[in-house]
């Protein structure tokens, strides 16, 4: 081999192993700019994702926004914002006063032992009953089961006295009221399901949308407002006229005290 074809083919070997070295630093640097784009793609997406995670959690909760709705008033209400509910004959003298939670256990079993003996008196004429509903449980124990049983309340109050009355027992009854701690009414399906046993309620398309609607949501929270101004602490409480009863455990003690009551 010739000293001439000797040194072509030494610089074409240097020039081979040039181009391999350029090209493998080329490889490396796309490889570094390709780690940094996601690395800056990552950190661009964290804090986006945490920028929607504070902008979701600083937006108004759904009993937020319901507050600032236009409130309606169900039917057979009265006041300036139909948080007056008055059941029964016009010309009863008396007017027993009611005061309850949806989630309260002691409510529940008040209800299981006397709500039906309240319905015969209100039916008889014997006393008016004025209900004011509350929502505290929803506070001390966590949920929204009060508010959105107390709206579906509306709803039922808006197609009659009557059907209120039955959907209220139905909701304290032994088969239908969950533990304090169980929010099952804040679930509309549950309170559907509830009021498929009120006949008034079963398959009624206006009632079952109110409840879906939350449309009376606003007025719930209005009530709510209601009871909290009325100085009661706890319930279920009883008052004849203004007049504090103690809430009686039996159907008998209730009549009992209920019947000293309206001798007062």
């Amino acid at each position: 081999m010739s000293s001439r074809n000797s040194q072509a083919n030494k610089a074409a070997a240097r020039e081979r192993l040039r181009a391999e070295r350029e090209a493998q630093a080329k490889k490396d640097r796309i490889r570094r700019q390709v780690i940094v784009g996601v690395g800056v793609v990552a950190a661009l997406g964290l804090a986006g994702g945490i920028a929607y995670g504070v902008m979701k959690a600083n937006e108004p909760d759904h009993w937020e926004k319901a507050a600032k709705a236009e409130l309606v008033k169900p039917k057979n209400t009265t006041g300036d914002d139909g948080t007056t509910v008055v059941v029964g004959k016009a010309d009863a003298k008396k007017t027993l006063e009611l005061y309850e939670d949806s989630r309260c256990p002691a409510c529940a079993s008040f209800e299981q032992a006397s709500g039906e003996q309240i319905k015969k008196d209100v039916e008889a004429g014997k006393y008016k009953l004025q209900y004011f509903g509350a929502t505290f449980i929803d506070n001390a124990v966590k949920g929204e089961g009060s508010k959105n049983a107390l709206s579906a309340l509306g709803a039922a109050l808006n197609v009659s006295p009557e059907a209120f009355l039955e959907y209220k027992g139905a909701l304290y009854s032994k088969e239908q009221h969950p533990e304090e701690t169980v929010d099952s009414f804040a679930k509309d399906d549950y309170l559907l399901k509830v009021a498929d046993t009120v006949p008034a309620l079963k398959g009624n398309a206006e009632f079952k949308k109110a409840v879906e609607d939350g449309t009376y949501d606003r007025w719930a929270l209005e009530m709510s407002k209601l009871f909290d101004k009325s100085g009661v602490k706890g319930t279920p409480t009883l008052k004849m006229d203004g007049k504090k009863i103690d809430t009686p455990q039996t159907p008998e003690a209730f009549t009992a005290a209920i019947d000293k009551a309206l001798q007062g």
